[in-house]
């Protein structure tokens, strides 16, 4: 009789690092780790020969120096006796908000563009198409620019809000005034709006330069857990319609709930409004050069959120084109043999799926637009690039800091909208039972 041994195992020879697929890809990778660790080291140290060369060295200190310089539009308070990192953080929220306002704006742009370019109506699916051909074969940059131009130079001057004695003599009117009762003004110096003040504020304090204000804490803090009640009480509903096949109705709820809290929260603080207006005298004559009172919102912010909203949402337009006409067409001629009209067969049952298509272009869009901010400086509107990238490197000729900073800070916010998006991309995506 025989017996079945098992084969010796072969033992391990240098040669199996290349021949043997087992460990060829850990050879390779090793490899290429190796080569990138020497590239990078190569560039530091001759980075480092230079910087010495030129009697440099990588130092951020500058950042608690006197910045010394203005900046028109700010979210915080800021004077040019405060530092460079005051200056930073001015200038990254103003990229924050514009990329905020212009994610939003551009989002309700391109999705009501993209549905209209499918509209049986030949006029306005024309004009949409029109409007998004026009957009995207055309540079930014000229659209920021043309916007600035056209709000600069079509807008009335101040001196037109004016109203001297002899006009109230004669009784002629000023050739502007303020719209919505006198609340807002619209100049070649800017959008005057009123500004909202807390007469109870709950305060803040400032750490390494940033203010955390405990009032704005609380405010955002109640509209979440809001925002959360009103998930907590729509899923309820789902529940109970799950059950019973009758949905409860909640619209009124969910406006109580996001709504109330945060109104006796400001009522509570003692929320009012700063009104612009013009100085006058006794008589009712204006006097001074300018508005008082409000808020100023620049030509250079205005223009820079609208053409970015338009020129994103013209891509934004095609992506949930693209989304829309992905959906069978059986979904929607079942939705209208059930009875349901073409406006809730669009927002019930088409664009709900079509979400699985249009947001993983729409990731790529928020993240131009974010980054597109910094073609502000064309028409001087000072974001981050212009005040740590502009100004700042420049006073202190601390070039590769200021870079390295601002890539950092970019990086990490693209970062933080890609991971939000993935998430609601994640939720949206077919759940397999």
């Amino acid at each position: 009789m025989t017996s079945v041994t098992e084969a010796p195992k072969a033992s391990f020879r240098l040669g199996m690092l290349i021949y043997d697929t087992r460990y060829r890809s850990m050879t390779i990778q090793v490899i290429a780790l190796a080569l990138l660790a020497a590239v990078l080291w190569w560039l530091g140290s001759n980075l480092s020969t230079n910087l010495a060369a030129k009697g440099k060295d990588i130092n951020f200190s500058f950042l608690w120096n006197r910045a010394g310089y203005d900046i028109d539009q700010q979210l915080i308070s800021y004077t040019n006796d405060d530092t460079h990192s005051r200056a930073l953080f001015v200038g990254l929220l103003n990229t924050l908000v514009v990329a905020f306002v212009g994610c939003i704006l551009a989002t309700i742009i391109g999705v009501f563009a993209g549905v209209a370019r499918l509209s049986k109506n030949w006029v306005v699916a024309r004009l949409m198409t029109v409007y998004v051909e026009v957009f995207r074969n055309v540079p930014l940059l000229l659209w920021i620019i043309l916007a600035f131009t056209v709000f600069s130079e079509v807008m009335p001057q101040i001196s037109d809000f004016k109203i001297t004695q002899a006009m109230i003599d004669s009784g002629t009117p000023p050739a502007a005034s303020m719209l919505f009762d006198g609340t807002v003004a619209l100049s070649n110096r800017g959008t005057n709006i009123p500004y909202p003040l807390l007469t109870r504020p709950l305060g803040g304090f400032e750490f390494l330069g940033i203010p955390f204000n405990f009032s704005f804490i609380a405010i955002v803090g109640v509209f979440v857990a809001s925002i959360m009640a009103s998930r907590a009480l729509n899923h309820r509903a789902k529940v109970i319609q799950e059950a019973t096949g009758v949905r409860p109705v909640t619209w009124w709820k969910n406006v109580g709930i996001i709504v109330l809290p945060v109104t006796a929260l400001l009522l509570a603080l003692g929320l009012h409004w700063d009104v612009p207006y013009f100085p006058t005298t006794e008589t009712g004559a204006t006097k001074g050069f300018n508005f008082v009172g409000g808020v100023n919102l620049a030509h250079n912010f205005t223009a820079l959120v609208i053409a970015l909203s338009l020129y994103t949402g013209s891509y934004i337009a095609e992506a949930v084109r693209a989304g829309i006409m992905a959906v069978s067409r059986g979904q929607s001629e079942a939705a209208a043999a059930l009875g349901l009209r073409s406006g809730r067969i669009m927002s019930l049952v088409v664009l709900p799926q079509a979400l699985r298509v249009i947001v993983p272009p729409l990731i790529s869009q928020y993240l131009n637009l974010t980054k597109n901010t910094t073609l502000g400086m064309a028409i001087g509107y000072l974001d981050l690039k212009g005040t740590l990238g502009g100004i700042t490197m420049n006073q202190t000729g601390r070039e590769l800091e200021c870079m390295v900073l601002m890539m950092m800070i970019y990086l990490i916010i693209s970062l933080l909208i890609s991971a939000g998006m993935n998430v609601y991309n994640a939720s949206t995506k077919l759940k397999e039972r």
